[in-house]
């Protein structure tokens, strides 16, 4: 049976059927593994005291309502971080508009309007470092002696701290996956997350210059995600409603064999001939290749779009890289790796 999460876009939709949870907060910005901590405890606690599941979200990103000319930095747009928690078990997801009157609420504000009023909460769950609140005046101190007050538990997770080579002691963060993701390393990336990450957005026209050439791509902007190390990747694309997944090889750059300017993902799809025009892509960044760079000519770029896809098939045949995803972050696959709670403080 396909788990179906409520979706829930402002307070005023909560419902008498969807209060009294266990909720967590955070942003949850890619959904790393340090965050399936955060759910997966909270999880593990709704399912002893047999409630549902509840995460609250803020959207759009507080630093993109502070400073909206900063530089795209998301990991997850709001439909892929959806789709993730969706994914793991997650039974409603509340996404608060970050506006001028949540930005502005006092913290105690937040726990009685949105947490009590609005949720019924019965537990809540954060990590270490979780802040809200007008000038994010709370932490888990507001929330521990409101808790006390108010008659509601607290859960705080400490630092998750990643067992990778070269990164061994730092704690997991959205920071250390766009510093990956930035050097060029989508595998230390996905090791990072726990599953691959992609840019999603739709199908463009674009000079359709790829076909004449003999590689059809399907154009895509990179929208509010962050922008990864410019250059050539090995992909796997799903398309929206299909279920196939198809092999590629990507250029996200600038193209200047063509003194283009503006950055942009092409995606040229092995042995597929379809129009995608208008059609939501999910494209996973398996492996770089190699770095952007400037042509001669056609004929020396046509050249390298050969070597490219002749390296990407073989990347993409490897064992490690040949499944749907990583193993998908589920709640049941958390539980059996972790069978009794894993770092939680109360």
């Amino acid at each position: 049976m396909v788990h179906t999460m409520r979706l829930l876009r402002h307070i005023n939709e909560v419902g008498a059927e969807h209060r009294g949870n266990v909720v967590a907060l955070g942003n949850f910005d890619g959904f790393h593994r340090g965050h399936q901590v955060v759910i997966g405890e909270a999880g593990r606690l709704a399912r002893e005291m047999k409630l549902g599941l509840t995460v609250v979200v803020t959207e759009p990103h507080p630093v993109s309502f502070f400073a909206p000319k900063a530089p795209p930095f998301r990991l997850t747009p709001f439909r892929e971080r959806a789709q993730l928690l969706e994914q793991f078990g997650v039974d409603q997801l509340l996404v608060l508009p970050f506006d001028k009157s949540l930005a502005g609420m006092p913290a105690q504000d937040f726990v009685t309007e949105i947490l009590l009023k609005g949720l019924d909460t019965k537990h809540v769950f954060v990590g270490y470092d979780y802040r809200f609140g007008k000038g994010r005046g709370g932490g888990t101190d507001v929330l521990a002696w409101m808790g006390e007050m108010e008659g509601f538990g607290l859960s705080v997770i400490k630092p998750v701290t990643v067992g990778l080579e070269g990164y061994a002691g730092e704690v997991y963060s959205s920071t250390l996956v766009r510093q990956a993701l930035q050097a060029g390393e989508a595998r230390k990336a996905a090791a990072l997350l726990g599953h691959w990450w992609s840019i999603n957005g739709r199908v463009t026209k674009g000079d359709q210059r790829g076909r004449t050439i003999g590689f059809p791509t399907a154009n895509v902007e990179l929208g509010e995600s962050l922008q990864p190390k410019l250059g050539v990747y090995a992909v796997r694309v799903h398309i929206e409603g299909d279920d196939r997944v198809i092999h590629g090889v990507a250029n996200v750059g600038k193209r200047p064999t063509f003194d283009k300017r503006d950055v942009l993902l092409e995606v040229h799809m092995f042995d597929f001939d379809e129009t995608l025009y208008g059609k939501h892509l999910r494209v996973e960044l398996v492996a770089f290749l190699r770095p952007e760079q400037k042509f001669e000519g056609i004929e020396a770029l046509k050249n390298q779009i050969h070597r490219d896809s002749r390296v990407a098939r073989i990347v993409l045949a490897e064992p490690e890289n040949a499944r749907d995803r990583l193993e998908a972050p589920t709640l049941d696959r958390y539980l059996n790796l972790f069978p009794e709670p894993h770092i939680r403080a109360r």
